[in-house]
């Protein structure tokens, strides 16, 4: 089980330094990988393979609150406003690869949409 968080971890590392402007790196002073778009957080995730790993992710509250009635590896997020983050089991059957890379494009943009016009100017030309 614990090479298969690994493999997670690694493609969901991936997913987020593709995205446009975007750099994912273990932070020392929080002890987590980092998801960081200009010096925002998009993203959390536990830097080890564990039963216990989770990646956080922003999201809309509407989309939170179904994704925690829906599915008990959802929980509100690790220590992050409850209402706007969520935390999700990295050793969850319950969501896909494909879905959790979703809601981390999801969390990228909300945080996107929420920089100043020149600081999207800044990423779009890149």
């Amino acid at each position: 089980m614990l090479e298969l968080i690994k493999k997670r971890m690694e493609h969901f590392e991936q997913v987020g330094n593709q995205l446009a402007g975007a750099k994912v790196y273990y932070r020392d002073d929080w002890q987590v990988i980092y998801f960081d778009l200009l010096g925002k957080q998009f993203g959390l995730m536990t830097p080890e393979p564990s039963a216990d790993a989770i990646i956080t992710l922003k999201g809309l509250p509407e989309d939170n609150e179904f994704l925690r009635s829906t599915h008990s590896d959802v929980t509100p997020g690790y220590y992050a406003n409850k209402v706007h983050w969520n935390s999700i089991k990295l050793a969850t059957d319950q969501l896909s690869d494909q879905e959790i890379e979703q809601l981390i494009v999801q969390s990228y943009q909300l945080v996107y949409q929420k920089l100043t016009k020149k600081d999207q100017a800044k990423i779009n030309q890149r």
